[in-house]
């Protein structure tokens, strides 16, 4: 038997950090190759992890609530396997066999091991510290590295800016949470009530939490006292805070600090959001050009396209018709879709357009994009846009799913706002604001009338567009929004 220590993973683009959220699994079950262990929170998005081996847990090494670094151990699984107990996947190699830099069991940044879950040292002969007044387990258990600062610094080089470039958009972000926690520190047993009993002292309620829900309650500015339980003997849970953020705020509601200001740590998508949109800022010479359009004729096919069987099931809206413009101007316009690559000195045209959209989430502004959406008809981008935000709004966007956009577009509209100057997401050249569609009056054939007009607003990065080409570009997306027919000439 040994036992097998399951280390955080990169989930993707560079992350270096997550919180662990909710473990499925507690300390004696069993588990298959696979099954879903935790669910963890990144800067961008809530996944879920499969455990890659069969056994039976003996330990979980971090507790809900906590963020640790990526590479550091979670979850101990006792297998079947027989030999010495191991702490990490690194496979072995014939005697004389090497692995290029960079790959699992290869050189790492620093002469360090690349193991199976990111670029933490490779340690097999540290032993965990027992815990204070834990009884004695005959199980064996091996330890965490004694430190894993070095291992999140390190790692985040140029994947931590992608990272940041699926978090920015421009205009909105959400606060969050912070906790971070000691790698090698194990999870607590399941409390009793008493141990997760507690007091408000500016209440005088008493109410039943866990400390990690109370640490969220805190960050958060959450009186627990006004927070409706739901879980088991009348504990309130993660859940019954995060719901209690969504509803209207009490109007006696609880200050942080003697002179009432409250400090929300900047973590997760706030705090990537932040460095992207300040390396974008400063780095990218940014321009912004607006136009006004007559969109009368796009809201007429809006409302054609609604009653199309094609269409059926599918919520039909303007900014569907704005996504294929833009995919169709950047063909006349292709340098739109491009990025200023200044390692190599290069500029590189995408050969595709991964058309973002930045979404309003609980947990903040997420930019997911969908992939290749100038190779798709109609009907699959209208299917792709309600798949993007329903998922987008359910908190299950995927890192891979905000990665590697190369154009976006930010729908001020539903906020009813007409316009405003979008920062452009790092790794990407353009960013186009669509306005609040409203009824105007307007000048035609030397007439005023009523028209649905709306304004767009283009921010694009002056070191590889020119005014000529930003033009260009622009006139062309509103020409198509004015008169959906000009699309038959891209």
């Amino acid at each position: 038997m040994g036992i097998q220590q399951f280390r955080l993973p990169d989930v993707g683009e560079g992350l270096v950090e997550a919180e662990i959220v909710s473990w499925k699994v507690k300390a004696g079950d069993t588990v298959k190759l696979n099954d879903t262990i935790v669910e963890i929170e990144t800067a961008k998005s809530l996944v879920e992890l499969p455990v890659p081996y069969a056994g039976v847990v003996t330990e979980l090494l971090v507790p809900e609530g906590e963020t640790v670094p990526v590479g550091t151990p979670i979850i101990s699984v006792q297998t079947a396997d027989t030999g010495t107990a191991k702490e990490d996947l690194v496979p072995s190699l014939p005697d004389g066999e090497e692995i290029e830099a960079g790959k699992i069991g290869g050189a790492a940044p620093g002469g360090r091991t690349a193991v199976l879950v990111g670029y933490g040292p490779k340690t097999t002969e540290a032993k965990r510290r027992p815990r204070k007044g834990a009884p004695t387990s005959n199980a064996p258990s091996e330890a965490a590295p004694t430190s894993h600062a070095s291992t999140g610094a390190e790692a985040v080089g140029a994947g931590a800016v992608q990272a940041g470039a699926a978090a920015s958009a421009g205009f909105a972000g959400a606060a969050g949470g912070s906790a971070t926690g000691s790698a090698g520190n194990a999870a607590p047993p399941s409390p009793s009530p008493a141990e997760v009993a507690g007091g408000n002292e500016a209440a005088g309620v008493h109410v039943l939490a866990k400390p990690p829900v109370r640490k969220l309650a805190k960050d958060l500015g959450i009186d627990l006292g006004q927070v409706t339980a739901t879980g088991p003997g009348g504990i309130i849970t993660r859940a019954d805070v995060e719901n209690h953020t969504a509803a209207p705020a009490p109007v006696a509601a609880p200050v942080v600090g003697a002179q009432g200001d409250t400090r929300i740590p900047i973590k997760g998508v706030v705090k990537v959001m932040a460095q992207a949109m300040v390396s974008s800022a400063f780095t990218a010479p940014h321009v912004t050009e607006w136009i006004t359009v007559d969109v009368s004729a796009t809201m007429e096919l809006v409302e054609r396209l609604k009653k199309d069987k094609a269409f059926r099931e599918l919520r039909v809206s303007p900014l569907l018709i704005v996504a294929k413009a833009v995919t169709l101007a950047a063909r006349r316009t292709p340098i739109i879709n491009a990025t200023w690559d200044d390692a190599n000195q290069e500029i590189v045209i995408k050969g595709s357009v991964n058309l973002g959209i930045a979404a309003a989430t609980p947990r903040g502004l997420i930019v997911p994009n969908i992939k290749s959406a100038d190779s798709l008809t109609l009907p699959e981008l209208c299917g792709a846009l309600n798949d993007l935000v329903a998922t987008a709004r359910e908190g299950k966007t995927q890192p891979a799913d905000q990665a590697g956009g190369s154009f976006t577009i930010t729908n001020v509209g539903v906020f009813g706002v007409d316009a405003g100057t979008p920062i452009i997401n790092p790794g990407e050249s353009a960013i186009l604001a669509f306005g609040a569609v409203r009824k105007q009056p307007w000048v035609v054939d030397d007439e005023i009338v009523p028209r649905w007009i709306t304004t767009l607003a283009l921010s694009f990065d002056h070191r590889l567009i020119d005014g000529e080409k930003g033009s260009t570009f622009l006139a062309d997306v509103a020409s198509i929004l004015e008169d959906p027919a000009r699309a038959l000439m891209f």
